[in-house]
């Protein structure tokens, strides 16, 4: 499938301004002072992502990789709701990126079927 024009760039922009916003939440945790604009930031850029992703390939959904960012993504939201989870929550999403991320794509791209797991 041909990607529709300037999503490539799209998704490139949006990852830049996800990866500052991770960064300013961990800043944020770190120095103890939490900033639930820093925990919105990370959720509408990685919720986006997740959109464009899925609007460019729509059998995304269906991967391994999907559910991850699914999770990770919750993750973050309940950082919003318990203050006392969130560098210990942050911490969790981080290093769980950086494994998955970096995981070999038989893993990252199994997909979910009437039959179950599959490679894809």
């Amino acid at each position: 499938m041909k990607r529709p024009p300037l999503t490539r760039w799209l998704g490139i922009v949006l990852r830049a301004v996800h990866t500052a916003s991770v960064i300013l939440l961990g800043a944020a945790l770190l120095n103890g002072d939490p900033s639930g604009m820093a925990v919105a930031a990370v959720l509408a850029t990685g919720g986006a992502l997740f959109a464009l992703d899925l609007w460019v390939f729509p059998g995304h959904l269906f991967e391994l990789s999907a559910l991850s960012v699914l999770v990770k993504l919750v993750l973050v939201a309940l950082m919003a709701v318990d203050s006392a989870w969130q560098l210990p929550l942050f911490w969790i999403v981080v290093l769980w990126s950086g494994v998955f991320s970096h995981a070999p794509a038989t893993l990252r791209h199994l997909r979910y079927t009437r039959e179950g797991w599959v490679r894809k």
